[in-house]
């Protein structure tokens, strides 16, 4: 692995502040990396049932209890994701 020398040399700093082989911070801060995107992922998957769940019964309500304001909700959604999403 090539680092510039600004990178490499923090790295180093890194090692010795912790007492530690640069290549013991390297596969610390890789571990940790991994850990993290494992944890958005599951994260992100938890928010988008969230959403969809949220969705699906407020549809439910809107249809079951107020079927006249269930088109000026779908409109007023779809003006906001063209505003704020550009979709």
């Amino acid at each position: 692995m090539r680092f510039d020398p600004d990178q490499y040399n923090h790295l180093k700093r890194m090692a010795a502040a912790r007492k530690c082989t640069p290549s013991d911070v390297l596969r610390e801060i890789i571990k940790q990396h991994l850990e993290g995107i494992e944890a958005l992922s599951e994260s992100h998957h938890r928010i988008a049932r969230l959403a969809e769940y949220t969705q699906a019964a407020v549809d439910t309500l809107l249809r079951e209890e107020h079927p006249e304001h269930r088109q000026l909700v779908i409109d007023e959604t779809n003006r906001r994701m063209e505003r704020y999403h550009g979709a």
